[in-house]
């Protein structure tokens, strides 16, 4: 067994996510009957969302009351002792577009934060039933397999995941300026749509790099926490630690990370990196 999965609320986030997984799983066997509604262009929910998130958070809830949530779908709000130093970010269902579309491509994240700095971090692939898991300090799992980042070490022969804008389209030319020079730069870039699921392939060596702008930190909290306890790099455009309150992350191996960063920063406006 992994170290990561000894940790007493690693093994509560663990119940939390395979209970979430069974409302996702059997609601994928008939998404064309789902409620969906539309949070702003481009953007949905669905009750399975709602539900997901619920039978989550009465899980981690019931083990820890004193501890403060930010969830997708609920927001934030504090536990029973609001002065609680650790906070839950929990993604219930990130792909949700993937998700209604029958695109096979959506995980469940779920990290804990201690006084802003990342403990834990746990992403679920329901459909393949791959469990990624990390503890500060003891590494990074998959299914209780220990994985590391590539060592991949040239940017032509990595393959690079991202996220396109889909919601803000204030950068847009900054990103096609990235994604144009690193078309012809690397092995490929991929787009699968669940970003905690591309950190965690990060994580594991499927992909070398990954970076994309504006997202929430709920859906990267897990995901950072699997890449840096398997060995690999995260920051901001500017080279910093604060992806989680911009939202513009870069993450990769270690050289792989270097060479990305570089270019980005390079087409970046100054108010990507702030």
């Amino acid at each position: 067994m992994s170290s990561a999965l000894m940790h007493p609320a690693m093994n509560i986030m663990v119940k939390a996510a395979r209970r979430a997984s069974q409302i996702i799983n059997r609601a994928s066997q008939d998404v064309e009957h789902l409620k969906i509604t539309v949070k702003q262009q481009r953007d949905f929910v669905t009750e399975i969302d709602k539900a997901a998130e619920n039978a989550i958070i009465d899980i981690l809830r019931e083990a820890y009351p004193d501890y403060g949530i930010l969830a997708e779908e609920s927001g934030a709000f504090a536990g029973k002792d609001s002065g609680s130093e650790y906070q839950w970010i929990i993604d219930p269902l990130d792909g949700t577009t993937n998700f209604i579309h029958g695109f096979p491509q959506y995980a469940i994240s779920i990290a804990l934060a201690h006084r802003g700095q990342l403990t834990l971090g746990l992403v679920y692939d329901t459909l393949r039933n791959e469990m990624f898991t990390a503890a500060k300090g003891d590494g990074a799992y998959l299914n209780a397999r220990r994985i590391r980042v590539s060592k991949c070490l040239h940017l032509e022969k990595s393959l690079i995941g991202t996220g396109f804008p889909f919601k803000v389209f204030d950068h847009l030319d900054a990103y096609m300026n990235i994604f144009r020079e690193l078309t012809g730069k690397t092995s490929g870039i991929r787009r699968p749509g669940a970003a905690s699921l591309d950190l965690a392939y990060v994580a594991c060596g499927r992909l070398d790099a990954f970076w994309e702008f504006g997202l929430c930190p709920w859906d990267m909290a897990a995901g950072c926490m699997l890449i840096l306890e398997a060995g690999g790099l995260v920051s901001d455009l500017s080279g910093g630690g604060a992806y989680l309150k911009n939202g513009n992350l870069v993450a990769g191996t270690p050289k792989i990370f270097a060479q990305l960063l570089q270019i980005i920063q390079k087409h970046g406006t100054p108010a990507l990196s702030v």
